[in-house]
């Protein structure tokens, strides 16, 4: 990347704000919390682009992340509390101090060595009193807050010893979810429900495999699957409420197998 071309991006991007900011009705009324729900939108935007690998998408989405983050900065720097300089050095600072192994005398030869050293040095640096898990957003994604409460929970050395231990959680989960069934206790079965989730969320941390992605190819891929059972069915003149469960099958295996050439 040049460097001068960055600088003449970014300075050219801050005054593009400061005219939106001054001349457009839209911009000039917006606010942090009228901006909010739009910025979780583009995140989102963004997190598609990366899962279809849409380098071009990719690169869109994070013009408008970064616009979001530069709107911010302009009303901060209008309330006088912060501007852009003070988000972007902050930011350095941050991450000159999370990474000891680089910018001083600190080892660590692998990523999860660095991994457990940024999360130490996060919890000292705020000194929190709420504990090694204070810093986990409320208002995330369930799914991706257990992953981090995890991540969190096994770098002060709360986790299985072995990752193939947790298989032996899951089933004991799993066990309690069918003696809930039984039991035909809906409150119950709820909350040992959502203890299996947590234990096979923390089984793709184990394994390093993103459980969101993981789930999103189920999804896409049941969607594919289930699209071509619906255009098997229009070419036999039916509807999917007039086919069999056996005929359904039949072209969703029939889909599966041209997946596997």
């Amino acid at each position: 990347m040049n460097m001068k071309e960055a600088e003449l991006a970014t300075a050219r991007l801050l005054e593009v704000m400061d005219r939106l900011r001054a001349e457009c009705p839209w911009d000039r009324e917006q606010t942090f919390d009228s901006l909010r729900n739009n910025t979780i939108e583009e995140t989102y935007e963004l997190v598609d682009a990366i899962t279809d690998k849409n380098m071009e998408g990719i690169k869109e989405e994070l013009g408008d992340l970064l616009l979001h983050v530069v709107f911010y900065s302009k009303m901060g720097d209008e309330a006088g509390a912060f501007n852009y300089a003070d988000v972007a050095n902050g930011v350095c600072d941050k991450l000159i101090y999370r990474h000891p192994h680089v910018y001083g005398d600190i080892h660590a030869d692998t990523p999860e060595e660095v991994k457990q050293n940024w999360e130490a040095l996060k919890l000292r640096k705020k000194r929190r009193k709420s504990g090694a898990l204070g810093g986990v957003p409320q208002s995330l994604p369930a799914m991706v807050k257990a992953f981090r409460i995890g991540e969190k929970a096994a770098a002060t050395g709360f986790d299985w010893e072995k990752k193939e231990d947790v298989w032996a959680k899951v089933k004991e989960e799993l066990m309690e979810v069918d003696a809930e069934i039984e039991a035909k206790d809906k409150e119950h079965l709820t909350d040992e429900i959502g203890d299996l989730f947590f234990a096979l969320i923390n089984a793709c941390r184990l394994y390093g495999i993103d459980p969101e992605g993981a789930l999103e190819r189920t999804n896409k891929k049941f969607i594919r699957r289930f699209g071509y059972v619906e255009q098997r069915a229009e070419e036999l003149g039916k509807t999917l409420h007039e086919m069999s469960l056996e005929e359904m099958d039949k072209y969703w295996d029939e889909c599966k197998q041209q997946e596997n050439k």
